[in-house]
């Protein structure tokens, strides 16, 4: 903003902009015990986190508990993050294996149901929910069989939404090696699970 531009708002009684703290210093500040930082991370990734989980489960209420579990998760590992920086990408990794730990009980429970009832076959829903579970985990077991550098590229690719750009910052590494290293994970997941994942190339930003 220009110096005019601002004079201009402080004359029209426009209160100065303040930067806000970045998610190091608000992790480091929440690391000391002040509750009202963690409770502004809580505000800023809140909703993200939230829309993350519901692309698992496909429940609001299911979603709105994963969301308040990763949080609760977050802050009792807090110590454990070893890069404050990287928040963001930690605290949906955690979003995302608890959504995937829910799925895979919920398939447990769904299959417990079926040996317990008479009923002859799983109604329609009951079966959508168990392939939905199996596909989940079926798809993080593949995921860490990928070598270390390709499973953290498309691990902040597809579950963060980076750009490639990003990604390389993340992992310091080029924007180039970012792109080879994500095509390979794509190819071998597509090899792993077949042609279900066809799209995910074309998943996140350009």
């Amino acid at each position: 903003m220009s110096i005019a531009r601002r004079l201009v708002r402080e004359s029209a009684g426009y209160p100065m902009s303040t930067e806000e703290p970045s998610d190091a210093d608000l992790v480091t500040r929440a690391r000391a015990g002040q509750r009202p930082a963690f409770e502004a991370l809580v505000r800023r990734y809140q909703k993200p986190l939230y829309f993350l989980c519901l692309r698992y489960v496909h429940d609001h209420d299911g979603a709105a508990d994963l969301t308040q579990r990763a949080f609760i998760r977050a802050l009792e590992k807090m110590d454990e993050l070893r890069d404050p920086s990287i928040f963001r990408g930690w605290l949906f990794r955690i979003g995302a294996n608890l959504a995937l730990n829910h799925l895979r009980d919920n398939a447990r429970l769904v299959e417990e149901e079926s040996r317990t009832t008479d009923e002859p076959a799983q109604t329609p829903e009951a079966q959508l929910r168990l392939e939905a579970a199996e596909e989940a985990v079926a798809l993080r077991r593949a995921v860490a069989m990928l070598p270390t550098r390709q499973r953290m590229t498309l691990e902040l690719r597809i579950y963060e939404d980076l750009a490639f750009r990003d990604v390389a910052a993340a992992l310091q590494t080029t924007e180039g090696a970012a792109k080879v290293n994500f095509h390979y994970a794509v190819r071998r997941l597509r090899t792993i699970l077949g042609p279900a994942l066809g799209g995910a190339g074309k998943a996140g930003k350009r």
